[in-house]
């Protein structure tokens, strides 16, 4: 059998070309876009849950569209859940990220902030809530109440974060904190993909170029003994599959080192457990974990009116201390209910001021720091499996949509080829 050579290595050649496409545009659909694209189709959204589970699987279908999201960026809750319940969960306690960030720091930087603000709180909180009363007290006693709620503040300051994280267990949930800030902001679970694995992705795209070759040789051997037309474009289907397929195996298995021979074989994300732990852990402190998000899940989150409630009952005493001497005078001037309905106000009310100085970017970047090594660390100390489950694990069923994404483009090859060079 005589071989026509050119045609040959033209096999190997082309696949090695689109394995290297298919690879690129299949980061590409990982990530982008990072928002649903495309159209809405009517009474879809009413059938999606009745149609196939691979199917529904397909972003845009069980919402009613027809388009597409990037696979990390539609996953993002899912994502940040798993993040929680494989790794997150296991380095550290709601209570340990807390004692991270320095309480003791936190309540001199409040007081700081807070403390020149107290006059004009205090007087605008008295005149919207209590304008009467507040007109016909003295306005010496004005002052004197308003110079001893500035004296209390370091002591109510610190009595308010030692009962933030003394109930730290029951108010703040870093599961549901983590999976709402991924679901409002999937660009961050993009932004630490790409960086957490950055290297892996670059080689995946080379190792298309690669395993793309080395599967074309096969092909071309049987398109030169068979010779038919139709060979190709079914072979571009398998190597399209294989190909992304062998691409997932480098980066994610083995975990755990397997010697075969003098080689050792070892998932390439589980190679870079020690450096990649390092960045994982600066996205976490930067972006998902920090003081800002923390004082905002506090007041908003789902135990909010918990937290609330708890730091005005901290600082109800700081009044009575404030007015000092007269608070029974006062007490009775005014009447039991009307001071107790004062005091309680004026509590609820500086609940919000007590926590705005968490949301200090400049602040929360410093103490984020704290986080970011503890994270690092614990990161570092996971068992390796645990380490590449952890960012494999929210896109593991989805990777059928790649697969499927490179048989497409094998086929398309194969017909590319066929109309290009003719049989073989």
């Amino acid at each position: 059998m005589e071989i026509n050579w050119l045609h040959f290595w033209s096999v190997p050649v082309f696949t090695a070309v689109i394995g290297w496409l298919i690879n690129w545009t299949g980061l590409w659909m990982l990530f982008a876009p990072i928002h649903f694209h495309g159209f809405r189709v009517p009474g879809l959204k009413e059938v999606a849950g009745s149609l196939p589970r691979k199917l529904q699987e397909v972003p845009g279908i069980l919402r009613g569209g027809l388009g597409w999201q990037g696979i990390v960026p539609a996953r993002a809750a899912k994502m940040g859940s798993i993040a929680v319940d494989r790794a997150l969960s296991k380095m550290a306690t709601a209570r340990e990220f807390y004692e991270q960030l320095e309480p003791d720091v936190i309540a001199e930087h409040i007081v700081d902030v807070f403390k020149p603000e107290i006059p004009l709180l205090v007087d605008e909180i008295m005149w919207r809530e209590h304008p009467r009363f507040w007109r016909d007290l003295p306005r010496p006693l004005r002052a004197t109440v308003i110079e001893r709620v500035q004296g209390q503040l370091p002591v109510v300051v610190r009595a308010v974060t030692a009962e933030i994280g003394n109930h730290i267990d029951q108010l703040l949930d870093p599961k549901i904190m983590v999976i709402d800030n991924f679901e409002k902001n999937p660009d961050i679970v993009v932004r630490i993909f790409k960086d957490f694995g950055a290297r892996e992705l670059r080689m995946m795209v080379v190792f298309g170029f690669v395993f793309g070759f080395l599967l074309g040789i096969p092909v071309a051997f049987v398109d030169a003994l068979f010779g038919q037309w139709w060979l190709l474009p079914i072979m571009g289907i398998a190597v399209g599959w294989v190909t992304n397929l062998l691409g997932m195996w480098l980066i994610f298995s083995p975990p755990n080192p397997v010697r075969i021979g003098p080689f050792t074989i070892q998932a390439l994300f589980a190679r870079r457990q020690w450096e990649a732990s390092d960045v994982y852990g600066k996205h976490i402190a930067m972006d998902v974990i920090t003081l800002e998000r923390i004082g905002d899940h506090l007041l908003n989150g789902p135990s909010g009116d918990r937290t609330r409630q708890m730091l005005a009952e901290a600082l109800q005493p700081a009044v009575d201390a404030a007015i000092g001497p007269a608070h029974g005078a006062v007490r009775v001037a005014v009447g039991v209910r009307k001071f107790d309905s004062i005091r309680a106000s004026v509590a609820e009310h500086a609940v919000d001021y007590t926590l705005t100085p968490l949301k200090d970017a400049a602040f929360s970047e410093r103490q984020s720091q704290h986080i970011r090594t503890l994270i690092a660390e614990r990161c570092r100390a996971l068992p390796a499996p645990m380490f590449v489950e952890m960012m494999r694990a929210a896109i593991k069923e989805d990777e059928w949509l790649l697969y499927a994404h490179g048989a497409i483009m094998g086929f398309a090859g194969g017909l590319l080829h066929l109309w290009i060079f003719g049989v073989g």
